[in-house]
């Protein structure tokens, strides 16, 4: 396993606690069709980019949720409202990281942000938190 599979599937967890087996060897993402793509995303996203030193998980969060309204992605967006919430941001907060948004993408990518952030406020919230 490479160093950052094992950091990144760590940073993972941190971020999204319960979803992952707690044994790095247990992650079995399935088989067929792309089935690598998210040990690549592990690697490369949580595991290079997340975990470097230089921002806060919380600065990174804002970063990655203004890239992720501007594109559209409404999945990812739901996540990662979540995963924000857990990086320290309030509500509040990201209320303005939408309002912002429409601003800069438009009205109708920060109304799809806010949607997947009201789907992500609605999920139960797990007790641990990801640390900067």
């Amino acid at each position: 396993m490479s160093d950052y599979r094992e950091k990144g599937l760590a940073v993972f967890r941190e971020m999204v606690p319960g979803v992952l087996p707690d044994s790095d060897d247990d992650v079995n993402w399935g088989s067929g069709f792309a089935s690598e793509l998210m040990d690549i995303g592990v690697e490369s996203i949580f595991g290079r980019l997340w975990s470097r030193p230089g921002l806060a998980r919380r600065d990174r969060s804002l970063l990655t949720l203004g890239i992720l309204i501007a594109l559209g992605s409404e999945h990812e967006l739901e996540s990662h409202f979540a995963i924000a919430r857990r990086n320290g941001l309030t509500e509040d907060e990201l209320a303005e990281v939408v309002y912002h948004a429409s601003g800069y993408a438009g009205f109708p990518a920060a109304n799809t942000a806010k949607a997947a952030a009201l789907r992500a406020f609605a999920r139960p919230t797990r007790n641990r938190s990801a640390e900067e």
